[in-house]
């Protein structure tokens, strides 16, 4: 009995103790044979029937929207790449080894899908992830984040208000679908919702959703699978309004305005001409950011043409209005010219101011004098002679002499001849010259520039309206 105690002692306290398991990542790796010299995984694709083709499921999500860059046609996101497929030398099991189901290792120790985006124009200079993670069943998950400067075709008709939709292709090099199959990991819904969770940054685009679509295409009888991945963004047009579009329409107001300064000065014109001059400068601006080939005429130039050619029609029939008005003068002028004459040859006074009061009584009567130097008055400046001396002087001489008799001759019938013509120009010009008939005549380019003006403003105005309301459709259409 006694050696029955002695065993079952030495039993619980020394023979059958079990030392605790101690386990490793590389335990597992030497289990593998997986080092870095070994071809077997890194060479070939990791199936044991070639016939089996790779089955890769992807996932990409939106993590920023970097640039969108309309002059270039260059669309720059930021996104996360997550990859998963099935590497059939890998197995292992967890029991064997502490449980353990999954370990990180190196990239450049297995083989990897050799994809690539066909819109890609930069290669990511950033570093990226250095390790993969396996699993127990022989699952391989390769995660990347990766800037992509791609190619996108924008439509940028209505600019500033355009929706923009640039795509994201994932395809392989070489791999047919008979060697390497893309699969989509979630579907459209489940992308747009977790990008949107994780965006960090929009910049002037909000994100609207993202569509993944998968498809094949062929080449030389060989097909190909790829997934395209849609992202749909809007542009936030409120800083254009504020710095581009509302500066134009206000210019576009204070050309109007103008039509309330008068036209007899030349304010008006050197205002109409400062701003056009500050739309060309707008107009600079605009070519420095939509691209220089559009299939479609963007909305904003043509926004910016239409009142820049008003501007300019409005500038032009400014100076049309200036020249009628200052031909009018040109004209009132003349006539004021000639009534000066013909109250000159007939003697009667003009309203002018009236002469300084002259303490010498001589020199009151010397009030209008004209140009005569070879009969001077006594008590008169020198060369001075009355209007009404003059034409007595005159028809002396008509007549024949000082004492009015008829010892003229020849000469007094050549002076009567010539006060007879000169009494019949005056009659044609009197009767041109009615007072009816000028006031008819006075102000007739005045007035047709007054309605050209007022035609021209309800012309204006009426255009104006009709084609900013015709934008505002168009823009939101």
């Amino acid at each position: 009995m006694a050696c029955v105690l002695v065993l079952l002692f030495l039993s619980l306290t020394g023979g059958g103790v079990c030392s605790h398991q101690v386990c490793s990542y590389q335990d597992v790796l030497d289990y593998l044979n997986l080092t870095r010299d070994n071809e077997l995984y890194t060479s070939t694709r990791p199936v044991l029937d070639y016939t089996h083709p790779t089955v890769v499921h992807m996932d990409i999500t939106l993590y920023a929207i970097l640039a969108v860059i309309e002059k270039t046609q260059t669309f720059t996101p930021f996104i996360w790449i997550n990859l998963q497929w099935n590497n059939e030398r890998i197995s292992w099991d967890p029991s064997q080894f502490c449980g353990i189901k999954a370990l990180s290792l190196p990239k450049e120790m297995l083989w990897r899908p050799d994809l690539f985006i066909p819109e890609m124009t930069e290669m990511d200079n950033a570093s990226q992830s250095p390790y993969v993670y396996i699993s127990f069943d022989g699952n391989v998950t390769f995660e990347e984040d990766l800037k992509v400067v791609s190619t996108c075709k924008m439509d940028v008709h209505k600019f500033p208000f355009d929706t923009q939709s640039c795509n994201i292709t994932v395809t392989s090099v070489i791999h047919s679908v008979s060697e390497l199959r893309l699969i989509p990991s979630s579907n459209s819904s489940r992308v747009t919702q977790y990008s949107r969770r994780v965006m960090q940054t929009q910049g002037e685009w909000e994100f609207l959703r993202m569509s993944v679509t998968n498809k094949q295409f062929s080449i030389n009888g060989d097909i190909w699978d790829q997934i395209v991945y849609t992202i749909s963004m809007k542009r936030r047009p409120l800083l254009y309004v504020i710095n581009f579009l509302l500066p134009v329409l206000f210019f576009l107001c204070l050309d109007l305005s103008s039509f309330l300064i008068s036209d007899h000065r030349g304010d008006k014109l050197g205002f109409k001409v400062t701003v056009l001059l500050a739309i060309s400068v707008l107009l600079l601006i605009l070519n420095d950011i939509l691209p220089s080939m559009s299939n479609r005429t963007p909305l904003i130039a043509t926004y910016c043409i239409v009142i820049f050619a008003l501007m300019l029609l409005s500038l032009l029939e400014t100076v049309l209005v200036t020249y009628l008005m200052e031909k009018d003068s040109e004209e009132g002028r003349a006539r004021e010219r000639e009534d000066i004459l013909l109250e000159d040859f007939e003697g009667k006074p003009r309203d002018e101011p009236a002469a300084p009061s002259s303490p010498h009584p001589s020199e009151k009567s010397c009030g209008r004098c004209a140009c005569v130097c070879d009969w001077p008055r006594p008590g008169c400046p020198r060369d001075r002679l009355p209007m009404a001396e003059q034409r007595r002087v005159t028809l002396q001489a008509v007549a024949g002499g000082p004492g009015g008799g008829s010892g003229g001759g020849a000469d007094g019938h050549q002076w009567r001849a010539v006060l007879e013509e000169l009494r019949a120009m005056k009659g044609l010009a009197l009767a041109w010259s009615r007072p009816g008939d000028r006031g008819k005549v006075h102000g007739h380019w005045t007035r047709l520039a007054s309605r050209i003006n007022v035609g021209f403003f309800g012309l204006y105005v009426a255009v104006a309206v009709c084609f900013l309301v015709l934008m505002y459709r168009e823009w939101h259409s």
